[in-house]
């Protein structure tokens, strides 16, 4: 069966199962129940307002209006600074990480110039992979800049401030989105074939001749998982060609660093979706698991709002969810050109997550012989 047979056979069997949902009681309280869940997460993690956003700041001046200055936008709610760096060499070490939003860098020369009545100058330096949110930043820094700026008396020219955004200069919200559906269009797509390859064989009736074939049920398992493996690493392939070639977006980094994390995060997918098919029954329960686990993964990946922006059990369960470290790894990549030791953090959590949950489908698919 081609892709296209089957993706035309899913589309009529979809349509058929969407009329029968509301029938079975079971199926209404799982589709009321879900909704629910997914508002309250949309509500919670769905915005773009800063909170409390932490930020870093680098004061190479000292003086009594630097210090005045520093004070200011640490009193301020919108964000607190969690880290005071020495030099400029700790900004790429802040940055990297997603550690801080963004660097205030007030430069030596900012009170010897305010005090002759000169503009002192100001950086703000923010992060581009989240175009949305640095310009948010950057724009609440620089109010709280020009605030403290009117407080002045006797400096006509006051402070000049100077943006700049890493990874993103021009803040396009293209390059965060686009790069990001390298690991969501794939994580979607390998999750709902790998959770639905069990059950269609069980619901077609065609799970007992696999039984009795002379493959062992490793081997049928093994062949379960190849193909959505390739589907999904070959998605990623025609991502990266769009962000390049349409979207005009610069690969800083190399493919095989790049498809090294998709391989791994594609085999915690398939682990994830095998688990699923494993314990369904029908392709009907199969597909209802799957949405309800997708629509939450992707919210709480960071792909809607930044994961430091969410409440603080919500930022522990994204621990849980590989989709999160995947879009890390592939900015880290493509944007940033990070090798593969410097993003072990976000490959390990992936390979955990596909170290518990292939086992799983394994145990649960002997169960079901």
């Amino acid at each position: 069966m081609t892709f296209g047979e089957w993706l035309k056979w899913f589309g009529n069997l979809f349509v058929k199962e969407i009329l029968t949902y509301f029938i079975d009681p079971a199926s209404r309280f799982i589709l009321i129940v879900p909704l629910i869940i997914q508002i309250f997460l949309f509500g919670y993690t769905a915005t773009f307002d800063l909170n409390h956003a932490p930020i870093a700041v680098l004061n190479e001046s000292h003086g009594k209006y630097s210090q005045q200055l520093v004070a200011q936008v640490g009193a301020s709610p919108t964000f607190y600074i969690r880290r005071y760096l020495q030099n400029a060499s700790q900004m790429k070490d802040e940055l990297n990480p997603r550690d801080s939003l963004a660097i205030v860098h007030i430069q030596s020369d900012f009170d010897s110039k305010l005090a002759q009545g000169k503009e002192g100058p100001v950086q703000i330096i923010t992060d581009g992979r989240n175009s949305t949110t640095a310009g948010l930043a950057a724009a609440e820094l620089s109010m709280i800049i020009q605030d403290f700026n009117h407080r002045y008396v006797g400096v006509p020219k006051g402070i000049n401030v100077e943006m700049r955004a890493w990874y993103n200069p021009n803040l396009q919200t293209q390059w965060n989105i686009v790069t990001a559906l390298i690991g969501t269009l794939s994580f979607i797509q390998v999750l709902m074939l790998s959770a639905l390859s069990v059950a269609r064989e069980r619901e077609y009736g065609t799970f007992d001749q696999l039984l009795v074939s002379p493959y062992r049920p490793f081997e049928i398992l093994l062949a379960k998982a190849t193909p959505p493996i390739f589907i999904g690493i070959a998605q990623t392939f025609i991502v990266v060609l769009f962000a390049v070639f349409w979207f005009d977006i610069p690969m800083r980094g190399s493919l095989l660093p790049l498809y090294f994390g998709i391989f791994i995060f594609t085999l915690s997918t398939v682990g994830t979706g095998l688990a699923i098919s494993s314990i369904s029954q029908t392709m009907q329960q199969a597909m209802i698991f799957s949405f309800v686990l997708i629509v939450p993964m992707v919210i709480l990946s960071g792909l809607v709002t930044p994961v430091y922006n969410m409440p603080e059990i919500l930022q522990v369960l994204t621990y849980a969810d590989p989709l999160r470290f995947a879009l890390e790894y592939v900015h880290g990549v493509y944007l940033e050109n990070l090798s593969i030791s410097e993003l072990w953090g976000q490959l390990l959590p992936m390979l955990i997550t596909a170290v518990i949950t292939l086992p799983f489908a394994a145990f649960f698919f002997r169960r079901s012989l």
